[in-house]
């Protein structure tokens, strides 16, 4: 039986919002897959974790971020994915930072054998839409069947049901 994957990448804390910082007790990512969860209760939920934490300030994690982007860093999860081979559809998620995903999506694309697997790709932004999101990720899982991209402008997670339903048409 196939089962789709809801997989993420999700930042809380300090966050770049509208136009200024501010504190986000969950993540933009998190409140939009509890979205798509709630309309496909049997897919499965991983949550993309560094074994490294960030720092908790804002402007001292885009340095960080900055400079693994530079390096090409695939930094270390937590957790891995039990038995990838029972999905046939990942739902991915992430905020795009500078036009791509955190590194650590990498790491998790670059952890399994996607080739045939549909991967439906959205991300959060605060005004870069997709950026050059889907190019990166096609060029890491080249084998796997990439849909359209679905961007989120993060200030409206909590309220993007028309992009969540897009995301779901996606994933059929």
């Amino acid at each position: 039986m196939a089962k789709t994957l809801i997989a993420f990448y999700s930042h809380a804390g300090e966050n770049y919002v509208d136009g200024s910082v501010r504190f986000l007790k969950r993540g933009n990512n998190e409140v939009i897959v509890d979205k798509i969860k709630s309309a496909l209760p049997e897919a499965d939920v991983f949550r993309i974790e560094t074994v490294k934490k960030y720092k908790e300030d804002y402007y001292e994690l885009i340095e960080e971020a900055k400079q693994e982007l530079r390096a090409k860093a695939r930094p270390e999860l937590t957790d891995t994915v039990k038995d990838m081979d029972q999905y046939d559809t990942i739902i991915l998620g992430y905020p795009n930072w500078w036009g791509v995903p955190p590194m650590a999506v990498f790491t998790f694309l670059e952890s399994y054998n996607f080739a045939g697997k549909k991967i439906v790709p959205f991300c959060s932004h605060e005004g870069s839409g997709l950026g050059g999101s889907i190019r990166q990720i096609k060029m890491a899982v080249p084998e796997a069947n990439l849909t359209a991209g679905v961007a989120i402008h993060g200030a409206a997670a909590s309220h993007c049901d028309r992009e969540v339903n897009l995301i779901l048409q996606h994933a059929k």
